[in-house]
């Protein structure tokens, strides 16, 4: 079980259900669900402010976001609709359909990688949309359910049990989980709401080789680095 040490702290929109979170040329873009309140963001990472924002059509529960090249792509939770962005402008180019619900979305630099809360992630060809496998996520022959967040870090996949302050840490490949980081803690039960507010957002800073991690409804978002027992 991987640990983790707190580098900095940053305040983080407390209104925001985090579904999303990219760290890419020294900014935060988010997505954000509810119904009524989901939308796409980008944020400054010191002040927490929001320096760009679109909101998504009412009947639309906001999800998973990842940028591969020039193109954000976001999903939404149960509508089987994703929608394709500029990622400067956020002017949308194209909306596509998928089967299945949308939680969490990431990309391996070549195909888009995609859960639905089960044990099962979709990868996609990021031009067609087409599905072109699929990995079965399981720890030591069981099934890992509610994949949720996704980031992909050195060649394996970060992923968000929903509901629980642990991150699966996936070899692609097997979809054997291959370690676990445990956040219990990292945020402080004062600063916890209700029910919703789990941690529900996983960006890597490349530069630093350190994470962002952040959560819905959560007031702060922190810079880690994982520590590995020795």
């Amino acid at each position: 079980m991987w640990r983790y040490e707190i580098i900095r702290t940053y305040p983080h929109d407390p209104t925001a259900f985090t579904q999303g979170l990219i760290w890419l040329d020294n900014i935060f873009y988010e997505g954000t669900g509810l119904r009524g309140r989901s939308s796409l963001r980008q944020v400054d990472r010191d002040t927490g402010d929001v320096l760009k924002q679109i909101d998504l059509p009412a009947q639309y529960f906001g999800e998973g976001i990842t940028i591969l090249g020039d193109k954000l792509y976001q999903l939404t939770w149960q509508s089987h609709t994703g929608f394709i962005y500029n990622k400067d402008t956020f002017t949308k180019l194209a909306d596509f359909p998928y089967p299945t619900e949308g939680w969490g979305i990431t990309h391996n630099g070549q195909q888009l990688i995609m859960s639905d809360g089960s044990s099962t992630l979709y990868i996609w060809d990021p031009d067609t949309l087409e599905e072109l496998g699929q990995i079965q996520v399981t720890d030591q022959g069981q099934p890992v359910m509610r994949l949720n967040e996704l980031e992909y870090i050195h060649g394996q996949i970060y992923a968000n049990v929903w509901q629980t302050d642990h991150i699966a840490v996936i070899d692609p490949e097997s979809g054997n989980v291959t370690a676990w980081l445990d956040l219990t803690g990292i945020l402080a039960p004062a600063d916890r709401t209700g029910q919703e507010d789990v941690l529900n957002g996983i960006a890597y800073n490349a530069e630093n080789d350190t994470l962002y991690i952040t959560g819905k409804l959560w007031p702060k978002l922190f810079e880690i680095r994982t520590v590995v027992p020795q």
